[in-house]
């Protein structure tokens, strides 16, 4: 039996600061057991220059919710060819929920964002099939041009 953990803002912040220091720009604090645990709960802090490439969880139980607690995030819906569905800024406080199958792009709009997510376990790296082919991958020279594109689409008018 596990004893109980509050999460305060000197938490936060010294991920955030990981993240910083971090190759990927990001860092995340996972709650969940490692292995078959149920579900996945867990935090992740990242900074503007972080890349993550649109992608889906194809799995009937790989419903993803994510609770921003700081920064700003930009969150995108994409057909399977790329083209935008809907786009949303999340600020601190507010939540998203993205259904299964649903491509998803994220971009960082403030440094040292942090947010929340709870998704069903096990763990399970996305597989080919759910990245968005549109998309380059990561470590991908064209990813830097996707970034600010994804980016423009938050942008202020």
């Amino acid at each position: 039996m596990g004893a109980i953990r509050v999460i305060r803002g000197d938490f936060l912040d010294k991920l955030a600061g990981e993240a910083a220091a971090a190759p990927r720009r990001r860092k995340n604090a996972n709650l969940h057991a490692e292995g078959s645990y149920p579900c996945n709960r867990l935090f992740n802090a990242l900074m503007a220059d972080t890349y993550i490439r649109p992608h889906r969880h194809a799995a009937e139980s790989k419903d993803e919710t994510v609770v921003v607690l700081r920064g700003k995030m930009g969150l995108a819906e994409f057909d399977a060819a790329g083209n935008v569905l809907g786009k949303w800024t999340l600020s601190a406080g507010e939540t998203a929920d993205v259904p299964h199958g649903a491509f998803h792009g994220w971009c960082v709009l403030e440094d040292g964002t942090v947010f929340f997510e709870a998704k069903a376990g096990p763990y399970e790296p996305i597989k080919p099939d759910e990245w968005g082919t549109f998309a380059p991958a990561e470590g991908d020279p064209a990813a830097a041009d996707y970034l600010a594109w994804l980016k423009g689409l938050f942008a202020d008018p």
